[in-house]
């Protein structure tokens, strides 16, 4: 019986218990009928029932299933290995239910087990089925290739004939030649594979047959019958069984096209699908990536070497397993003045582990400075506006759960906000409105600040180091605005320093560099001498804004002149443009492949 009692309102139709009233008091007429006792399996809100519904108390039971543990679980998944190995037609190691219980209890943390750890072997059973019923990808791909150069052969068997098309046919034709003989070898190892396999599978089917038989004639004291199929019949399958399996992995050899086990590999790649976490084993490429993240990190953020080397060790830390696996990835209060890099070290860091931006939870605190607002952080309160639609904060996470969260400006926010950020910081995780909890377990949570900016921009030395004082100066006044408990919980508090002239100058290049990749749509190259490139940094930058204005220089006096001359008709596609300085101001002249009179334009 699956519907609960109570779930009735109080003007529908009688709860289930009163439905079933009669029958219940006729407790010795089910005895003899040999009836199971009535068992409800859901009994939610049962303090609001206690006081009216004590008569269903009484004639029902009310087990409380907790969820298993994680041995519990794998003891589960291993009763129900050899089922599902025979429905799929594969096989399943056991560090593969291992895995799918450990990973699904970290990474899923809106299922319980052993539910998703199930859907997790299922799911990956069901992949190594799909890859042995279709064409492997290296087939796939080899087939493909010899398509295409089946189509250009066709192509230059009509064209003239001259020695350069002589000379290419002959080259296709030997590739065509080669691509079809390996086709042809892959193709008969796939078949061969694929016959084998259905034998296994076909066998391992009988064998479980067999083994049904066996156990209903037991169940019915068949004792010849089961005696045949257990002492004759099964040993028979076995040996056959074990034969094809043997042939197979001749068969196969060290190169295998299709695949049969199920592994942990599997079980990661089902998670990383369902989450978006990367779980599965690095790659050597990804190692070094992972390596190399601070100089990859560096690229981009100048100037600022102890607040990259923070952040990379964390994300090491993460990807390598030896994090704390109860708290997100990495917490950090940036600190400094405007236009040294803050928010974009947390640019980069996303763009460096996801390969794009969009994995970036952007968050303006100065939208939270009302009592009233720190509810969308994690959704409006039942009864009120918006209540189903979700938080901006945890809706986010819970949709892209590997992210970097940038909390801007955060000295801005409510009181309130940081009550919320306690629980997130030392436990991972945040229950939304709703009450679903949203892991931030796989998070870089990146928090900045200008508190104390005036006193960084005050304590510099004259190699660009923070004085003493000046730390202890800005250190002091950010006690006096956090509280202890919120400052304990935060890894790292990271001071960004102001740039000099020399690192502003690399600020330039970056700059310079994104517009080359804008205008090179239309073929234009762009270049600035070395005089052009000191010119932009001292008149662009100013100590108190940082390297902002550098790009509203750029933007004025690069760009739009680029612009006006590209409307205008006298830059033309593939034409190179050159930055230079004359009399104290910068000059910008381009010179086209076709002969184009160079105009050059000073910027005011």
């Amino acid at each position: 019986m699956r519907e609960p009692c109570g779930l009735a309102s109080a003007a529908g139709p009688p709860d289930a218990h009163r439905q079933t009233d009669p029958s219940s008091r006729q407790s010795s007429m089910g005895i003899a009928a040999g009836r199971r006792a009535p068992l409800i399996n859901f009994v939610p809100d049962r303090r609001k029932r206690d006081g009216t519904g004590r008569a269903g108390g009484r004639r029902y039971r009310r087990p409380l299933i907790d969820e298993p543990s994680e041995e519990d679980a794998v003891s589960i998944l291993r009763g129900l290995r050899e089922r599902l190995e025979i429905f799929h037609g594969v096989k399943i190691r056991d560090s593969a239910l291992v895995a799918a219980v450990t990973l699904s209890h970290r990474y899923i943390s809106d299922r319980f087990l052993p539910d998703k750890a199930i859907d997790l072997v299922d799911e990956a059973c069901a992949m190594l089925r799909t890859e042995i019923d279709s064409m492997p990808a290296e087939l796939d791909e080899l087939t493909r290739r010899v398509r295409r150069l089946e189509i250009e052969e066709a192509a230059l068997a009509k064209e003239e004939d001259h020695p350069a098309r002589q000379a290419r046919l002959g080259e296709l034709r030997k590739e065509l030649a080669d691509a079809r003989a390996g086709a042809d070898a892959l193709r008969a190892q796939w078949e061969a594979e694929r016959q084998a396999l259905r034998k296994v599978q076909a066998l391992r089917k009988e064998l479980e047959r067999v083994r049904y038989e066996a156990e209903e004639a037991e169940r019915s004291y068949d004792l010849n019958r089961a005696a045949e199929l257990r002492h004759g019949r099964l040993p028979e399958l076995e040996r056959r069984l074990q034969a094809e399996e043997e042939q197979l992995a001749t068969k196969q050899g060290g190169h295998r096209l299709l695949r049969e086990v199920v592994t942990e590999d599997e079980i990661a790649s089902i998670v990383a699908r369902w989450t978006g976490i990367p779980v599965s084993r690095l790659l050597e490429g990804e190692r070094q990536k992972l390596l190399r993240l601070d100089e990859i990190l560096h690229e981009r953020v100048i100037g600022q070497d102890e607040a990259v080397q923070l952040v990379a060790d964390a994300v090491i830390r993460a990807r390598s397993g030896v994090k704390d696996p109860r708290r997100p990835i990495g917490s950090f209060l940036f600190l400094g003045p405007t236009g040294v890099g803050k928010t974009e070290l947390a640019r980069t860091l996303a763009a460096a582990l996801f390969d794009t931006e969009d994995n970036m939870i952007r968050l303006d605190m100065s939208e939270y400075q009302e009592r009233h607002t720190v509810s969308r952080l994690m959704g409006a309160p039942p009864g009120y506006v918006g209540y189903e639609e979700g938080g901006q904060l945890t809706e986010a996470v819970r949709r892209k759960p590997y992210s970097v969260v940038l909390l801007d400006e955060v000295e801005k926010a409510h009181a309130d906000v940081f009550n919320t950020l306690l629980q997130l910081l030392d436990d991972g995780r945040l229950t939304d409105a709703q009450g679903h909890t949203v892991d931030f377990r796989n998070t870089v949570v990146v928090m900045t600040s200008n508190i104390g900016s005036q006193h960084l921009l005050e304590g510099v030395t004259p190699d660009g180091e923070v004085k003493q004082e000046a730390r202890a100066a800005v250190m002091g006044e950010l006690r006096r605005h956090f509280r202890p408990e919120f400052l304990n919980r935060v890894d790292d508090v990271v001071l960004f320093k102001p740039l000099t002239l020399p690192e502003i100058e690399r600020v330039v290049d970056l700059l310079t560099e994104d517009v080359r990749h804008r205008l090179a749509d239309r073929r234009l190259s762009l270049h600035l001498t070395e005089a052009a490139r000191r010119h932009i940094a001292a008149e662009g930058f100013d100590p108190v804004y940082g390297a902002r204005p550098l790009r509203r220089f750029i933007q004025r006096e690069v760009e739009t002149r680029i612009g006006r001359a590209l409307l205008s008709g006298d830059i033309a596609d593939g034409s190179t443009v050159t930055g230079d300085v004359t009399d104290d101001h910068l000059t910008v002249m381009w010179s086209a492949e076709e002969p184009v009179p160079e105009t050059p334009v000073e910027a005011a």
